[in-house]
C-alpha cells in the first residue's frame, strides 16, 4: 500500500492503509493504517519558474527522487487509524482508531508530539470534524453520541441519539452541527443543534 504525491511512498511493513489527509495551508499530509500505524509527510517544495538559472534547474531533484522535509512516525495508536482530521486555523491533528481513542497532536520545531488523549471506552468513533475557524470539534461516535469539544480539549456540548451514526459535519457559520446516520429501516435523519434549541428532520 503506498500514499501517492509526488512519488510513491512505501509504508512500514508494507501495511495497509485505511485513511489520509492532506494540510492545504501547510502541505502535510497524515496517512493512518493497520496496527496504529500513523506517518505525517511534506514535500520540499522546489518550483522552478520561467526566470530560473540552470543551475537552480540542474539541483532541482528528478520526479520520483525528490526528498522529504518532514517524514514523521508518531507513535500512540495501537488500533487500525481509521480516521483523520486537521485543524489548520491552530496547526493541530486529530486521530481516531478502531478502538475509539483520540488522540490530538501539535507541531513544534517541525516535529508533531501528542497534545492529549481521549477514550469513551464504550464506543468507536466513525467521524470529526473541525470548525472552520478551528475553534471547535464534533465528534460522532458509532452507538449514537456525538460531542462538540473546544481546541483546547473542554467539552461543550453533547447529545445522545437513536440510531447507528455514520457522519458529521459543522456548518461554516457556526449556527449548528450536524449529523447524518444510516440505520437498518433504510432511512436518513439529520439532527442539527442550534444554540438555542434542538431540530431533526427525517428523509
Amino acid at each position: 500500500m503506498y500514499v501517492y504525491l509526488t512519488r510513491k511512498i512505501s509504508m512500514p511493513a508494507n501495511k495497509t492503509l485505511h485513511c489520509v489527509a492532506y494540510m492545504q495551508n501547510k502541505g502535510y499530509v497524515a496517512a493512518g493504517g493497520m496496527e496504529g500505524l500513523l506517518k505525517v509527510f511534506k514535500m520540499i517544495d522546489n518550483p522552478v519558474g520561467k526566470g530560473s538559472s540552470a543551475r537552480e534547474v540542474k539541483n532541482v531533484p528528478l520526479p520520483g527522487t525528490s526528498n522529504l522535509e518532514t517524514n514523521q512516525t508518531l507513535e500512540g495508536h495501537s488500533g487500525i487509524v481509521n480516521i483523520i482530521a486537521w485543524n489548520e486555523v491552530y496547526q493541530k491533528l486529530t486521530t481516531s482508531d478502531a478502538n475509539g481513542l483520540i488522540i490530538v497532536w501539535m507541531i513544534h520545531q517541525d516535529q508533531w508530539y501528542e497534545e492529549m488523549i481521549n477514550n469513551r471506552n464504550k464506543s468507536t468513533v466513525v467521524d470529526m470534524a473541525w470548525s472552520f475557524d478551528g475553534q471547535k470539534i464534533a465528534i460522532a461516535y458509532e452507538d449514537g453520541q456525538v460531542i462538540v469539544g473546544s481546541c483546547d480539549g473542554n467539552r461543550l456540548w453533547s447529545k445522545e441519539i437513536n440510531g447507528n451514526l455514520a457522519k458529521v459535519c459543522v456548518s461554516v457559520s457556526l449556527q449548528f452541527k450536524s449529523v447524518r446516520w444510516t440505520c437498518k429501516f433504510k432511512y436518513g435523519q439529520c439532527l442539527w443543534k442550534s444554540f438555542f434549541e434542538m431540530h431533526h428532520k427525517t428523509f
